[in-house]
């Protein structure tokens, strides 16, 4: 089962049918929404599907498929506004339940996001010829929410592995490889070794400490303890590969988080992710 078959079968029933016809194959998210139809993301616009509007129940079957009939086991994740699902993250809103003035979980389901991760081969070849003639330099790939920093940061991955770098992957919330407990719905190169499910100052010790990588790469510096893995990393002598939310390089310059990290000079590159007339396209930046 791909991933697409996979998000429609998190469906309410009584959408499958419309879904698979109108979007299978192609749509990149699901949305769910109590009280309105389900719609579905396609190339930057969203799309409306007919029938009776989402309910709650809806919405809290879609959450006991995505776990095995097991959301108590997924409540740490819960907590950080989401779940994994083979590889989809499911994105959720409600009314939040506080204790300690942290987030422990949701009630009152209002919104579910299935984010169903895709594999394109090839985005990342001319990237790659203007980037690396020289080698690899740390690179950091940039874009807006829901624009595919992750897809673009998997390819680079697999092109640059595949080709003699070793790489550690911090797959966080287990969305570049999409292990399923068997096996990796993504190919992340020849020479990749990964570790998901872990924080990433806890996965890039046991990198470099045990796997001797070249490169660690890892999804999304959000907050200044992830800049601090990245130090580290760097530190130690390795390269880095990361993504960052932002609409290019200027905007990632006024964030203090980046900022400092530019400043230092741990990023030689960019990738930088825009979108004209459906299309995306790769722009590449020299940041040091």
């Amino acid at each position: 089962m791909n991933n697409h078959e996979h998000a429609m079968q998190l469906l309410p029933a009584r959408y499958m049918e419309e879904y698979r016809q109108s979007a299978f194959g192609h749509a990149e998210e699901i949305r769910l929404r109590t009280g309105r139809r389900p719609g579905f993301l396609y190339r930057g616009t969203e799309h409306v599907l007919s029938g009776e509007p989402i309910t709650e129940t809806d919405l809290i079957r879609t959450m006991e498929k995505a776990t095995g009939a097991s959301v108590h086991t997924a409540m740490s994740q819960i907590a950080g506004g989401f779940v994994s699902s083979r590889g989809l993250r499911i994105g959720i809103c409600g009314s939040a339940i506080m204790s300690g003035g942290e987030i422990k979980g949701f009630r009152n389901l209002s919104s579910l996001a299935i984010r169903i991760p895709q594999e394109h081969r090839g985005i990342c070849d001319g990237v790659i010829r203007e980037l690396y003639a020289r080698g690899y330099e740390n690179t950091l790939v940039i874009s807006p929410p829901g624009m595919g920093k992750t897809t673009a940061l998997r390819e680079l991955i697999r092109r640059l592995s595949d080709s003699g770098t070793r790489f550690g992957v911090i797959d966080e919330r287990n969305e570049l490889a999409a292990f399923d407990g068997a096996a990796a719905h993504f190919d992340l190169g020849r020479r990749s070794d990964v570790i998901t499910g872990a924080p990433k100052d806890a996965a890039a010790m046991i990198l470099l400490r045990g796997m001797n990588p070249q490169v660690i790469a890892m999804d999304e510096i959000t907050k200044n303890e992830d800049a601090a893995v990245v130090r580290d990393i760097v530190g130690c002598g390795t390269g880095i590969l990361a993504s960052a939310h932002a609409a290019g390089t200027d905007e990632l310059k006024k964030r203090p988080v980046y900022r400092a990290l530019l400043e230092q000079g741990i990023f030689q590159c960019a990738v930088v992710i825009g979108m004209e007339k459906g299309e995306r396209h790769y722009k590449t930046e020299r940041l040091a």
